[in-house]
């Protein structure tokens, strides 16, 4: 097959370059229509029942994660220089497009009694563009005197405000978030140099503006790394301009096709997505490595350019697809964890790798036919003097010394076990930045302040329409009870609720008296009913949480990023305490919000690693069989891959790197490249025993010298190419590059050292079972004559 494929390409070379270059020229015009995503990352199935019932509350009362905040510590917070600059700013904030509310010490609403309309009315405190130092005395006090506010726009023991600012739905998943971030900061910058302040940021779209902000910067960053690392090792490698030339050629072709394809899916670059490009790179240079080297080696033999052009396609061809196809899986099964984000990484990155394989097969060679032939200085990376001496000892440690490999790489393998008891399963939401990042000094700022940003949200389900106000508002009190019982966890704000709006009016219904903001008795709130019903200024500001059919309630609350085992011990403890006030059998209450939502992923993502780990060894072992027949070879034959997924657990446990999403993609990637090392010994190893016709020990050497050459240069390759990563700000992507470069450097030496000791162990073992029974037979027939 891989004979007659070579003689098309070869004969065909003007037709073949026509049609990638008219497919390229395509996936180009497709490349440039491609958008950054700005939606919050889909890591939960659209049919998982966390996402699909906060997907219902967002239905019912609106985005819980569009408040961007804006904070800073003062004794002077009522100066009026101060207060004034805060009030324009806020009037300026408010003017930016996209922007839908905003709330700060400067534009506060009271609630006022009017018996003669008989109604509440909600007015501005602060309605005026300036004030003086007498008047905002009053206003100091008036705005101390209201409980509700405390807590959520100020904290008067430490002198802290905030500025929380409301985004539309619409801009909030766009890139015109960007530029409303933008502004905002630069307009906050100006009031901070003004003042002298510290001004800190924070809320989700703030966060996630910075995130997508560094991804857009990295992804070129990555490229032109993968880039220079690539051209330097393959300069080193081959000392050919030429050889470098055409594997870059072939690497850029497939990057733009990989992103020509996800642009056809309606895929959008996110912060994994981002990554493919330069993993691309990395991943579809040894392919060109492994291709120029054969080519070198057969010129070598003959001068013959065609002649040893046909040869390296007909005996790599088969070899390379396999190891792609391996490497594929690695990221295609990613499908399997039905979670949006991995899926769309892993189908482009699996597609992505088998087009450039195909790029690669076909345009490879047609360049070096193009080319001038090898010259003597070209080839001498054939002769490899110092890595032909290792590979010289690593055969004789594999034909005289298996027991000792054992023994060691035992050893090495039960530490790594020991590594892994130490693991941790942890995530926060903002821990893939860098702990020097603003963002984590922002975040420390609110969470001591304010208890925090994270939305945690609790939806309560009457089970009956114009539920929340029957049986005279017996919810208020429960709806009291539970916020009582989450103010004994310190990792909660104040919450947002009805009760609270309730306790804001039934003070305003008491003359204004702070001892009144409570709950009222069963008198006062019917006497209340009739003012609440009918609140006037703007809209309700009870509307926020009540849905139209008043069945449905929300408690809002502001969390601290406690990490995803902590958020998993909360929950324990406040559901049967939730049961206890709301049972199950009247009520149904369920927590949700972005802060729930990002614990189910974390699980959800490490569920999934166990099952989509399990389906890429059988895959990879099926694909296997196509090499050998034998069971017993291709089981084994995969321990050399797996122990470096060991090791390199192990080394996240001592190292105390937390097991979490971002770390979890590195043992899926990691194994299905750690396996074309099997594919490319086993595939020499059987041509060698079975085209040949040389004994078990025999091939083996021979495999050993020949593509273990190959396959240390694109070990090197890998490895320093997947190290370009730990350039990145994100702690995640460091994790992902530095552990899959130090996963794939073992597996190398697995591969040469590990499988060919264990394919001699199972010859040696064939042939002593064979001796065996061959003198049984012997005097079986002396028995007989």
């Amino acid at each position: 097959m891989w004979e007659y494929f070579a003689g098309k390409i070869l004969r065909n070379k003007l037709i073949c370059i026509a049609v990638i270059s008219a497919i390229t020229a395509f996936m180009i015009y497709e490349t440039c229509q491609i958008k950054l995503s700005y939606d919050f990352a889909k890591v939960l199935p659209a049919d998982d029942p966390s996402y699909m019932g906060y997907m219902d509350f967002k239905k019912k009362f609106g985005e819980d994660g569009n408040v961007m905040v804006i904070g800073f510590s003062s004794p002077n917070l009522f100066e009026p220089k101060l207060f004034n600059d805060w009030s324009k700013l806020n009037s300026d904030i408010k003017s930016i497009k996209g922007i839908k509310e905003v709330l700060s010490l400067a534009s506060l609403y009271n609630v006022y009694r009017n018996d003669s309309l008989n109604k509440f009315e909600f007015k501005p405190i602060t309605p005026d563009a300036s004030y003086s130092g007498a008047q905002l005395d009053s206003i100091q006090q008036l705005v101390y005197s209201l409980p509700f506010y405390e807590g959520l726009v100020y904290n008067k023991e430490t002198g802290a405000t905030l500025m929380a600012i409301t985004f539309n739905n619409q801009d909030l998943n766009s890139a015109h978030r960007l530029e409303m971030v933008r502004d905002i900061v630069s307009a906050t910058d100006v009031f901070a140099k003004n003042n002298n302040l510290k001004i800190h940021y924070s809320g989700m779209p703030y966060i996630r503006s910075h995130v997508m902000e560094k991804v857009s910067g990295e992804m070129g960053l990555f490229m032109a790394l993968a880039v220079i690392v690539t051209a330097v090792i393959l300069w080193l490698f081959f000392k050919s301009l030429s050889s470098v030339v055409v594997s870059l050629i072939v690497a850029a072709i497939g990057v733009v096709w990989s992103l020509g394809v996800m642009q056809l899916f309606g895929y959008r670059i996110t912060i994994l997505s981002g990554l493919i490009p330069p993993l691309i790179i990395v991943i579809g240079i040894p392919n060109c490595v492994f291709l120029i080297n054969k080519y070198h080696a057969e010129y070598v033999k003959h001068n013959n350019k065609i002649k040893a052009l046909s040869r390296t396609i007909a005996s790599m061809g088969g070899t390379l697809f396999l190891a792609n196809v391996t490497t594929a899986i690695g990221f295609g099964v990613l499908y399997y964890t039905n979670s949006p984000l991995l899926v769309e990484f892993g189908v482009i990155s699996a597609i992505g790798v088998m087009l450039t394989f195909l790029i690669s097969i076909v345009i490879a060679p047609i360049f070096l036919n193009f080319i001038a032939v090898p010259k003597p200085k070209h080839t001498t990376h054939l002769e490899a003097k110092y890595i032909n001496k290792f590979l010289a000892k690593v055969d004789f440690w594999v034909q005289n010394r298996r027991i000792q490999i054992y023994i060691v790489i035992g050893i090495i393998t039960l530490i790594g076990f020991w590594g892994i008891t130490k693991m941790n399963v942890l995530g926060y939401v903002v821990d893939d930045l860098p702990k020097k990042d603003p963002v984590y000094e922002d975040l420390g700022f609110f969470e001591k302040n304010f208890k925090g940003v994270l939305p945690f949200e609790i939806v309560i389900d009457t089970k009956k329409p114009e539920g929340v106000f029957s049986d005279n508002a017996v919810i208020l009190y429960k709806i009291n009870k539970l916020q009582k019982t989450f103010a004994n966890y310190p990792e909660f704000s104040e919450p947002l609720s009805l009760a609270e709006g309730v306790k804001f009016s039934y003070q305003a219904y008491r003359g204004g008296d702070p001892k009144y903001y409570k709950v009222p008795g069963a008198s006062d709130l019917k006497a209340l009913s009739e003012y609440t019903g009918t609140l006037t200024g703007q809209q309700s500001k009870l509307k926020f949480f009540i849905d139209s059919t008043k069945q449905f309630t929300r408690i809002s609350f502001q969390m601290a990023d406690v990490g995803s085992v902590r958020i998993k011990e909360l929950v324990k403890e406040l559901k049967p305490k939730i049961d206890s006030i709301f049972p199950p059998e009247e009520f149904r209450v369920e927590l949700t919000g972005h802060s729930l939502v990002f614990l189910k992923s974390n699980d959800y993502l490490l569920k999934n690693l166990y099952e989509s780990l399990a389906i890429e060894i059988i895959l990879e072992t099926l694909v296997a069989l196509a090499l050998f027949r034998s069971i017993r070879i291709i089981v084994l034959s995969k321990i050399p891959v797996l122990i470096p997924l060991v090791i390199t657990a192990g080394v996240m446990g001592f190292l105390a790197i937390n097991f979490k999403p971002t770390t979890i993609l590195i043992f899926s990637i990691a194994f299905g490249i750690s396996s074309d090392g099997t594919i490319y010994f086993l595939t020499k190893y059987r041509q060698e025993l079975k085209v040949k016709g040389r004994s078990v020990a025999q091939a083996i050497s021979v495999t050993i010298r020949e593509t273990g050459l190959s396959m240390i240069y694109t070990a090197i390759i890998l490895f320093s190419g997947f190290a370009i990563f730990a350039a990145s700000s994100f702690g995640g992507t460091v994790a992902l590059g530095i552990l899959v470069s130090l996963t794939l450097l073992v597996a190398m030496f697995t591969n040469l050292v590990m499988l060919p000791a264990i394919l001699l162990s199972i010859d040696k073992r064939q042939s002593r079972r064979e001796a065996l029974k061959k003198p049984l037979i012997d005097i079986s027939d002396d028995s007989e004559n």
